[in-house]
């Protein structure tokens, strides 16, 4: 049997969130091998500065598993991490984080602060970049490039 490809997923997600008029990131929460939640944003939707992908990826996670911690789960981002995210991640003791693109001007894991790095993270998960990230970056650049395209 063909293991199912979670940043497939995770770009779905973004798909759908720039379907609704959201900056494309989506995130996949998977346990076992199998999704246990996935979203994508929805800040401008529910009019909520923290409804990021991966924060609505983890609250749902944690819900389905009844834990606060997800000690034996990954999370598949289609971008970089920022820093509230990577709190998120942290604080949710999320085993590994695959991401898609880097973001320099916002991303909290290679760029920025380097939140896991900071002596004040209480829990690093290990950290796997690069994973579609062609396609990851193509979503965010043409969003934004239709976006600009719009203005009057």
């Amino acid at each position: 049997m063909k293991r199912p490809d979670f940043m497939a997923l995770a770009l779905a997600e973004a798909e759908a969130a720039a379907e609704r008029g959201e900056v494309p990131v989506g995130a996949v929460v998977v346990a076992d091998g199998q999704v246990v939640s996935s979203a994508g944003n929805r800040t401008r939707e529910l009019a909520d500065p923290t409804a990021h992908a991966e924060i609505l990826a983890i609250r749902e996670a944690a819900a389905q598993l009844s834990a606060e911690r997800l000690t034996d789960a990954d999370i598949y981002v289609t971008l970089e991490p920022c820093t509230m995210c990577a709190g998120a991640i942290s604080f949710a003791r999320l085993r590994r984080l695959y991401y898609g693109a880097d973001d320099e001007k916002g991303g909290a894991v290679r760029n920025g602060v380097r939140f896991f790095s900071s002596p004040t993270c209480h829990h690093a998960p290990d950290v796997y970049s690069g994973m579609a990230e062609a396609e990851a970056a193509a979503l965010l650049k043409n969003f934004f490039q239709d976006r600009r395209s719009q203005r009057p």
